[in-house]
């Protein structure tokens, strides 16, 4: 069944080079394209596009065949286009003729644009939740190892005094960033196309304001052309506030895998979170943070690869925007992956407390030695000299304690400012509308 058929065929092998692997992706968006028929149905029944008897029939099929994608039954038949022929199909067998009124006033470019908007907004949520999830972990680490001293480094040389609560709090504050960039996807992301048809509107008196509603969106992308030249853009903005979450993880991975290694041993991984060697029987290898550092290094390229086939083309739609649906479907369950195994392993992490036993780091209380001599009245510069000269010379005996007490530092890790911060970016979403809209849309 193609929606577009005129009753003539096509060429088999064009036929399935153009399809390419809708039919599989298109399972990502089932229960999105339902939500949005509904809502689109309603508001024909407002306009008397539909019988006001027509509208509970189709309304209850569509919370069936939405169930059926909720427990994994819904199926894209052999031959069938994509989802929105086989909802429609459905509705045609179950309805009769009922079933064939569903597309009025719409094209299958506005339809999977509010499909893909709202599976967009639904995984947002998902990925935000893991953000948070793993934010309390790395604070929680940040409290328990705040006293716990580590070097710092710049060039991979060691350079100061650090903490084991500065470092897990740095990634915590990552995150808050990075939640923030991922909200403001959310908001461009939560707007409504549906209306928009083929990219110029319809003669149809479409109340485009319903559905925006009826769908929990924040307002409707206006312009009808604006609407159709979202699709691309929208998943480029949200792929560059997921590229920005797994960068933070990737740097996270690739510190733990350092600090893993017998040659730093700053912290232990739990070893059922560990993978052995087919020959060094010594061996507790940290792939799962190899395998994070090389997944969200991957995601780090998902906005150019969306960016390279969409960057060449006019206002209008084009069938190249099909292949955006193959990197930015996927990419989402894959980042959740990273979150959620970052924040179990890190809550089991444990860390070293008697690195600072070893003679290798006492050169990086110089800096705590010259901050001494300055506050004793000693120049800054004077004090600078005498303690590298006394380096130079072998002299130099570290004093192993810090003062840090301005906000930020070892003293003072403002872990609720940061979290204070974390609890404005994520009410920032406000999440509670859109799922009330969904929820009463399915008569829950």
């Amino acid at each position: 069944m193609k929606l577009w058929d005129k009753g003539y065929d096509i060429n088999e092998a064009v036929a399935r080079f153009t399809v390419g692997r809708d039919r599989e992706l298109d399972l990502f968006l089932a229960r999105h394209d339902v939500l949005g028929s509904m809502a689109h149905i309603t508001m024909l029944e407002s306009v008397g596009l539909l019988g006001k008897d027509e509208l509970p029939m189709l309304l209850a099929e569509l919370r069936r065949i939405y169930r059926d994608a909720e427990e994994g039954k819904f199926e894209i038949e052999e031959g069938i286009e994509d989802v929105h022929s086989q909802v429609e199909l459905m509705l045609t067998r179950r309805l009769g003729n009922v079933g064939k009124k569903i597309h009025s006033g719409r094209s299958r470019n506005d339809q999977v644009l509010v499909d893909l908007k709202l599976f967009a907004r639904e995984q947002i949520r998902l990925v935000a939740e893991d953000v948070r999830a793993l934010f309390e972990q790395l604070q929680q680490q940040s409290e328990r190892y705040k006293d716990v001293l580590m070097p710092g480094y710049t060039h991979l040389q060691v350079a100061m005094p650090s903490s084991f609560g500065l470092w897990f709090g740095a990634y915590a504050e990552s995150l808050v960033d990075d939640l923030s960039l991922l909200s403001a996807a959310y908001h461009i992301t939560n707007r409504n196309p549906l209306g928009s048809a083929a990219g110029y509107g319809s003669s149809f008196p479409l109340n485009r304001q319903m559905t925006t509603d009826l769908l929990g969106f924040d307002s409707m992308d206006y312009n009808v052309v604006y609407a159709q030249m979202g699709r691309g853009k929208m998943e480029r903005i949200v792929s560059f506030a997921m590229a920005s979450i797994a960068g933070t993880l990737s740097k996270m991975a690739f510190d733990a895998c350092l600090f893993n290694s017998q040659n730093f041993a700053f912290v232990r991984l739990p070893k059922e979170c560990t993978t052995g060697s087919s020959i060094m029987p010594h061996k507790k290898n940290p792939d799962v943070f190899e395998l994070t550092r090389a997944k969200c290094n991957k995601l780090q390229g998902l906005p150019n690869q969306i960016t390279l086939i969409m960057n060449n083309l006019p206002s209008g739609y084009f069938r190249d925007l099909q292949i955006i649906k193959e990197v930015f479907l996927p990419a989402f369950d894959e980042l959740r992956d990273c979150l959620q195994m970052a924040a179990y392993i890190i809550n089991k992490m444990e860390v070293n407390k008697h690195i600072l036993d070893d003679p290798r780091y006492d050169l990086m209380f110089s800096v705590e030695e010259v901050n001494r001599l300055t506050t004793e009245g000693v120049p800054f510069r004077d004090a600078y000299k005498r303690v590298g000269m006394d380096i130079e010379a072998g002299r130099f005996q570290p004093r192993k304690e810090v003062a840090h007490t301005h906000e930020g530092s070892v003293g003072n890790l403002c872990t609720e400012k940061i979290r204070g911060l974390m609890e404005q970016a994520w009410e920032s979403f406000d999440f509670a509308k859109a799922q009330e809209a969904e929820r009463k849309l399915l008569g829950k």
